[in-house]
């Protein structure tokens, strides 16, 4: 939980929620309501006893609010240089975190890899430590990072990328069932551009919600694709080496 701003923005939700008015809750609580105000104003004072106090009004605990209030926590679009360093310069942590960016259970991923559970467990721990989820009990984990998820351009992860994995990728033949390669080449105008490439996110996004709604099949009806979109301006080097000087299109 990050400041007591979000706490109190957390509780008054689930005041709202479960339609108790500050009246109600003074009454309940035994204080003015005067008091109850002031207690969730800009500048008002929440001790930690009337939260307890106001979670047993709830119906829920501190563990129960606190979840909620992490929940509500703004989530991240990048990560840092160093966050990005960190996930790289472990190889067993860098599966992890690829593995919990699509939201899989621990079990499943110590079914699919090579892993034992003490050492998917420290890489859980180390993701909460470095900000990328928030470790729960049982091993569950909230993902803190947003849908549109993009890993620094030219980080230490897209590095990575590059030098395994692309060259592996694009050496397959993409002629299996429900596989597709596409060069597309052409000059459209400048205002497209940046509509094509939010129609392109778009798809992204698809891929991503029906990856986690399919989660719920069983791993023997579920199959594995990578799908890789990149759209830039730029010529392949036959025709960019062939290009008459002066010429800027």
């Amino acid at each position: 939980m990050s400041t007591t701003h979000d706490l109190v923005a957390a509780l008054k939700s689930e005041l709202k929620a479960a339609g108790i008015t500050y009246a109600m809750l003074a009454e309940r609580l035994d204080m003015a309501e005067s008091s109850i105000k002031r207690m969730f104003s800009a500048n008002g004072d929440l001790p930690l006893s009337r939260v307890d106090a106001l979670c047993r009004v709830l119906g829920m605990d501190f563990a129960d609010l606190a979840r909620k209030v992490a929940d509500a926590q703004p989530l991240l679009q990048r990560l840092t240089l160093e966050q990005e360093r960190a996930v790289v310069a472990d190889r067993q942590l860098l599966m992890v975190a690829i593995c919990v960016m699509s939201q899989m259970p621990l079990s499943e991923i110590l079914a699919s890899y090579a892993l034992s559970e003490a050492q998917g467990v420290r890489c859980l721990t180390r993701l909460d430590r470095l900000g990328i989820i928030d470790l729960r009990p049982g091993n569950r984990y909230h993902l803190k990072v947003a849908k549109g998820f993009r890993w620094l351009p030219h980080g230490p992860v897209m590095e990575f990328f590059r030098r395994e994995v692309l060259q592996d990728y694009f050496a397959g033949g993409f002629d299996g069932e429900s596989e597709m390669l596409t060069l597309v080449h052409g000059e459209i105008g400048r205002g497209l551009a940046a509509s094509f490439r939010d129609r392109l996110t778009r798809v992204c996004q698809d891929f991503a919600n029906q990856h986690l709604a399919d989660q719920k099949l069983p791993p023997e009806q579920r199959q594995p694709f990578t799908l890789v979109i990149g759209m830039r301006s730029w010529l392949m080097p036959a025709l960019r080496d062939m290009k008459r000087p002066g010429d800027t299109t």
